[in-house]
């Protein structure tokens, strides 16, 4: 992988009609090989800054370098390097998926033996083998979407852009595709750029995130290091017996700095990252009190988002949080 492929952006804006600035003078630099997650909400400049980067869309100030090469002057030799699937996929409803990936491999100056394989490949790649053969017309949203992916990766592109690729997904067709682009990065050594409004898909993919919001950059980093600069996480106890609340407040206290919590329940903030939730425990167990419930509640990115634009994101819906992995739960006999 050539150390090129990489994205580099320098106050890249986009002004429309009427004065819109929908990018307003952002900087960016992906490194070659790792999944950059774009997180924002829907008007935000996401797939503004998607379409100038993949030179469908010129900016109108600043400059961008994608694989070493400017989106302005040097648009073919960009779009030689880059796979794109963007929120809208461009599919015939009466094509195969095989027939998709002979189009595709053709327009790209494949032999038919290099068509044939490379489909095949991709489409037992993404899961759907045993769907080539059915036209596109009968696909899944889910099936469609791995379509999408695998006719963006026919020419072995060394970047990959992600608009929004997993919006209107089932959860197991998210899975499958997380697992299929965590995949292209770790193994392949694939840049993605991937936009997103969904917390669980930026956490779990991103190996770092940039928020964007109303097309300013507010934020930036891995998902650890935007987390910790909300605060350190908290333990929430509820005591088995409510006459020890008073002890109970004590042993935490050892932890960290006492936060809000319910009428029954004592909380606090940690103060040491070396702390965790066994940690507590032991305490609790070695003052022999008894607990009903005790979670640990760590920052989210929505939490995030929220502290630097003043409200939530709009992919931190109840279903989408629904989907995420819950707090871990401990009892203390």
């Amino acid at each position: 992988m050539s150390p090129d492929n990489g994205i580099l952006a320098e106050r890249l804006s986009r002004e429309f009609k009427g004065g819109i600035r929908a990018v307003d003078g952002i900087d960016l630099a992906v490194a070659p090989g790792e999944i950059y997650g774009f997180l924002g909400p829907n008007g935000a400049g996401k797939s503004t800054t998607v379409h100038m980067l993949t030179t469908l869309l010129p900016p109108t100030a600043g400059r961008a370098t994608v694989a070493g090469y400017d989106v302005v002057r040097d648009g073919p030799e960009v779009r030689r390097r880059i796979g794109a699937a963007l929120q809208e996929a461009a599919l015939d409803q009466f094509l195969t998926g095989r027939e998709h990936m002979e189009l595709q491999g053709g327009l790209h100056g494949l032999s038919k033996a290099q068509r044939a394989a490379r489909g095949a490949e991709l489409l037992a790649r993404v899961g759907l083998a045993e769907a080539a053969d059915r036209k596109v017309g009968g696909y899944s949203g889910g099936m469609k979407r791995r379509l999408d992916l695998a006719l963006a990766l026919v020419h072995r592109p060394s970047i990959l852009f992600l608009d929004e690729p997993t919006t209107g997904l089932d959860p197991q067709s998210r899975s499958a595709l997380w697992q299929e682009v965590a995949r292209l990065a770790h193994d392949d050594g694939v840049t993605v750029f991937l936009t997103t409004q969904y917390l669980e898909e930026a956490d779990v993919l991103a190996d770092r995130v940039a928020i964007i919001d109303r097309g300013r950059i507010v934020a930036e980093g891995t998902p650890a290091e935007l987390k910790a600069e909300i605060g350190r996480p908290s333990v929430d106890a509820v005591p088995a017996d409510p006459a020890d609340r008073a002890r109970v407040a004590e042993v935490l206290a050892r932890f960290g700095d006492a936060v809000p919590s319910s009428p029954r329940a004592v909380a606090v903030r940690l103060r040491d990252s070396g702390d965790d939730l066994a940690a507590v425990v032991r305490a609790l167990d070695a003052e022999g009190l008894p607990v009903a419930n005790l979670q640990l509640h760590t920052p989210t990115l929505d939490d995030v988002f929220l502290a630097k634009t003043g409200r939530h994101l709009e992919g931190a819906g109840q279903q989408e949080l629904a989907a995420q992995p819950q707090a871990p739960t401990a009892a203390v006999p």
